[in-house]
């Protein structure tokens, strides 16, 4: 770890939104936070680069936005991409958990991201272990920075190994605090977590936090 500590990430502005949103029990209206034309409760995200937080966005906007080059340095829209990737030791990257997330920044650093109760722990991952992780699959080094993240579940058992759209990884962040009871999560979680990963094998889209 380059970091001195684990840093709790919990209380970040999207994953705060996420993880506190009530479950809807009727129809709410939403609005896209770029024009404020309506959504659909699946909709597509953007990243906001200099608040770091992940915009609801309408269908027009989306395709405004589906161009690297459309919103500059400002805005990036979340991929909808979603590739299993071939198992690779993730032990090397010294995954405490069998849950974690690793998202690229703009300067190449890669963050480390482990879902918890509270929110996410992270911590910043050596260049010489992600180097490592590049030379055994790939298409590790395919991941767009901060929009995209490669998912690893290894818990209880699975190996799934994935790139996904950033939003995802907020949404499994809302479900594990949503579900998780106790100290060891309860009866809820460890079957909501897998319906999760059942969706992204059989390509079902949630694009709503």
């Amino acid at each position: 770890m380059t970091s001195s500590a684990l840093k709790a990430a919990g209380t970040s502005s999207p994953l705060r939104r996420a993880i506190r949103r009530p479950e809807r029990t009727g129809r709410q209206d939403l609005s896209c936070q770029l024009c404020g034309a309506g959504v659909a409760d699946l909709h597509r995200h953007l990243f906001d680069d200099h608040s770091g937080e992940l915009l609801c966005a309408c269908h027009p906007c989306t395709v405004l936005f589906d161009r690297d080059a459309a919103g500059g340095e400002h805005y990036r829209l979340i991929p909808d991409r979603r590739v299993r990737l071939d198992a690779f030791a993730a032990q090397g990257l010294g995954i405490p958990v069998g849950l974690a997330y690793f998202v690229v920044q703009r300067d190449g650093a890669v963050v480390a991201n482990y879902p918890s109760p509270l929110g996410a722990t992270t911590y910043e991952v050596e260049p010489a272990q992600w180097r490592a992780v590049i030379d055994q699959c790939a298409d590790v080094a395919t991941v767009s920075p901060l929009v995209e993240a490669v998912l690893i579940n290894t818990a209880r058992g699975a190996r799934e190994h994935w790139i996904v759209p950033l939003d995802d990884c907020y949404r499994l962040v809302a479900i594990i605090r949503q579900h998780w009871r106790g100290l060891s999560g309860g009866s809820t979680v460890w079957p909501a977590i897998e319906e999760f990963f059942a969706e992204l094998e059989t390509g079902n889209r949630h694009f709503g936090i």
